[in-house]
């Protein structure tokens, strides 16, 4: 259900279990990446990157072939906000790391941009909607902070279909960026994502993933540095029910001194085959001295035949840091605050929504975007009542089943 790993780096030299031995785990800054779709090869789910992920229903995004449709992107913002459209290539923030995203580079040859300007401190956030139509499409966002500006941008994801996309976002030196991606797409959409991210000289980059549809969905986010005082904060929430999978993937590459992530994501599961994944990954390199860094994800399994698989990972060339750390933990309902609550005269629905309110509670406070933190309240909500029947139910049938067995 849970796990951890650490490796901290001695070099490049491969580590060895004996002759012939497989290498059981690659470093995640050893990973390969290119705009060149045929430097990947079709996962197979054998891959340290893909062996959580159901790859055998994500044929079509891994085909170099245009899409059978392009995904309706809307986007509004304040007054001195510029969107417009560019060419892909435009801003080259990170390279594609896995098959799908460099698919995605090579067929969404134009991209969406959003710029702020420098000194902007926006008072309404920018609003951007990427709908899948129902076909197989791909495609590009750039998100651009000026300066020493203050802003927040919404990607919300919704429709039906299969998407497969890159975002990339450069905060520039002393600004503060808030970006929050929405994945609510029907339950039998998919959706394939690479986030990337530059963070400037003393800039602040606030990045929020709240996935909550989806048969399908898997999110990395990537980010680097620029230069020294930059400060990283990646936010997750997530629920997935019967059916969905829900994967988010972290890279942060600490390569400039004094900089700062803090990495905390938090999700529920409930109902048959729910799944998740969360895999986080910090690589401290040797020039990186006084970094501080911690990495945390928690999971609540809310009904049986659900799954979380969380692995936090830590790479560390040199001592000269701040702190370094990381924690993973993932269990049921807390029996005891379930009694604590009923022992007070609260109904067992009530006591239960109670406790998974204060899961959350913590982490819907750091979205900082009023209308997104209301959303979510009410989706868990919706999705806290569908788990309440899947619990009701359960429980009628294996009463009805003890009495069949007498």
């Amino acid at each position: 259900m849970s796990s951890a790993e650490t490796l901290v780096a001695t070099g490049n030299k491969a580590h060895s279990h004996g002759p012939g031995s497989p290498v059981p785990l690659q470093a995640r800054s050893e990973r390969p990446t290119s705009y060149d779709v045929a430097d990947f090869a079709v996962p197979n789910g054998r891959e340290e990157e893909w062996r959580f992920t159901p790859v055998k229903q994500l044929k079509a995004l891994f085909e170099d072939a245009a899409g059978t449709e392009t995904p309706k992107i809307d986007a509004s913002g304040p007054e001195g906000v510029v969107i417009e459209t560019v060419a892909a290539d435009a801003l080259k923030v990170g390279t594609p790391q896995d098959r799908s995203a460099a698919v995605a580079w090579n067929q969404a040859p134009e991209a969406l941009a959003v710029r702020i300007p420098v000194e902007a401190e926006l008072t309404e956030p920018v609003h951007v909607n990427v709908a899948s139509l129902g076909g197989r499409g791909f495609s590009h966002l750039i998100v651009e902070a000026g300066r020493h500006s203050k802003s927040i941008v919404i990607i919300d994801h919704t429709g039906a279909g299969e998407l497969s996309g890159n975002v990339e976002i450069s905060v520039g030196d002393g600004a503060d960026l808030r970006v929050v991606s929405i994945q609510q797409g029907d339950h039998e959409s998919i959706h394939l994502a690479q986030h990337d991210a530059l963070v400037g000289r003393d800039a602040r980059l606030h990045h929020v993933a709240v996935t909550l549809g989806g048969k399908i969905v898997r999110i990395g986010t990537n980010v680097r540095y620029a230069g020294p005082g930059g400060d990283a904060e990646l936010v997750g929430v997530y629920f997935a029910e019967s059916g969905q999978h829900h994967e988010h993937r972290l890279f942060v590459d600490h390569e400039a001194t004094h900089c700062k992530s803090n990495v905390l994501y938090k999700g529920a599961l409930a109902g048959d085959n729910a799944r998740s994944v969360w895999i986080g990954d910090v690589l401290i390199r040797a020039a990186a001295e006084g970094t501080d860094t911690f990495e945390l994800n928690r999971n609540l399994v809310l009904t049986d035949g659900a799954r979380a698989d969380s692995v936090p990972n830590l790479e560390i060339e040199t001592g000269e840091i701040e702190g370094a750390g990381h924690a993973s933990a993932t269990g049921r309902f807390d029996d005891e605050q379930l009694f604590y609550l009923q022992a007070r005269g609260i109904p067992e629905d009530a006591a239960r929504r109670l406790v998974v309110a204060g899961f959350f509670n913590d982490i819907i406070g750091k979205i900082g975007v009023g209308e997104v933190s209301d959303h979510l309240h009410d989706v868990i909500e919706e999705k806290l009542a569908r788990a309440a029947e899947l619990s009701e139910s359960a429980l009628r049938l294996s009463g009805e089943e003890a009495v069949v067995g007498k």
